[in-house]
């Protein structure tokens, strides 16, 4: 029994420490992402679903004399909000490949980045669908006289330096701040700016806003260029767009139709209450491992609980479809 109980002590322990670790990665990689406002969970929370109050804006009233004054609601409705993922990754090494590889050890230690990587995506993927779905499919999404939802105005569906123009409009005319704007992109979208020649003397080469992306993340999210002050970062995993959103990359808006569709997202990134995007972990990261004595194996798996949401912020978030099968 006693080498059974140290096996044990020695798998909590690890367990204990990658989850830490696991935990530290994930955070920085969200806080260089500071276009998601994540939700802090109370500890004696008794339901995993958020009520947010929307809040109006005050107002000014002239004052008759001798009449009463008018009080305004500043909770004007309530968002709600529930996580709803709750995901996992698994892996496991046999003894006998312990006993006959001799990289064994190198395996085992890269389970931790791998899973970790593995998490970040499905994290990644999740948060721009949601944005997606948060719009109205095959609409124009108008806020205040700005569209927030169009194809492309460039030839045969791509981007141009009007859609960054009409963004900018869109985004000024609901209000959201001029400061800190990010877009990201498809790669097939970089490849139309770089190839654009009345375009290479207006793009700039460092990020104006900063940081707001991580270029080491594990996603591979990176900086790309600078156009008309928003920050262009390039993603592969965009959802693609489709009628009711059936990501079939078939969509028309205002008359345009995609045929092999992509989801591009410009908007307002500094982290403060206009992020488009709200999120919560119900469960951060946490690891188990154990061997297992009827299959020879000692197996690691990672749990995570999460939830996000792309509608928290419609005014912020500007979607111009384009298609990828313009690259040539």
């Amino acid at each position: 029994m006693a080498g059974f109980e140290i096996r044990s002590d020695e798998h909590l322990t690890r367990s204990q420490l990658w989850s830490t670790q696991l935990k530290s990665l994930l955070l920085d990689d969200l806080q260089a992402q500071q276009f998601v406002r994540i939700l802090d969970i109370p500890s004696d929370a008794g339901s995993s679903t958020f009520n947010i109050p929307s809040m109006g804006e005050a107002e000014v009233s002239d004052f008759v004399e001798g009449g009463r004054v008018t009080y305004n609601r500043f909770d004007t409705g309530n968002y709600t909000f529930t996580p709803d993922k709750y995901k996992y990754s698994a892996n496991s090494v046999s003894e006998k490949f312990k006993r006959d590889s001799f990289y064994a050890n190198e395996v085992i230690s890269a389970f931790l980045p791998r899973q970790h990587r593995a998490l970040m995506v499905d994290v990644e993927t999740r948060i721009l669908a949601v944005a997606n779905s948060g719009q109205t499919a095959s609409g124009l999404n108008a806020i205040n006289g700005g569209n927030h939802r169009w194809v492309g105005s460039g030839t045969n569906e791509i981007i141009s330096l009007k859609d960054f123009a009409l963004a900018q409009f869109s985004l000024k005319k609901a209000n959201v701040p001029l400061t800190g704007l990010c877009a990201i992109v498809d790669p097939s979208v970089i490849y139309t700016l770089q190839t654009q020649a009345n375009l290479v003397n207006l793009m700039t080469p460092n990020p104006k806003w900063g940081p707001m992306v991580s270029n080491v993340t594990p996603t591979g999210m990176k900086f790309e260029m600078n156009i008309y002050g928003f920050d262009v970062y390039s993603s592969n995993y965009l959802p693609a767009c489709g009628t009711s959103h059936n990501g079939t990359g078939i969509e028309t808006v205002n008359g345009l139709s995609t045929g092999a569709g992509i989801c591009n997202y410009l908007f307002h990134a500094a982290k403060d209450d206009t992020s488009p995007w709200v999120g919560a972990f119900l469960q951060m990261p946490t690891v188990y491992s154990e061997f297992n004595k009827d299959t020879q194996e000692t197996e690691y798996v990672t749990f995570i609980e999460y939830g996000f949401q792309g509608d928290f912020r419609p005014e912020n978030l500007v979607t111009i479809l384009t298609d990828t099968d313009q690259v040539s």
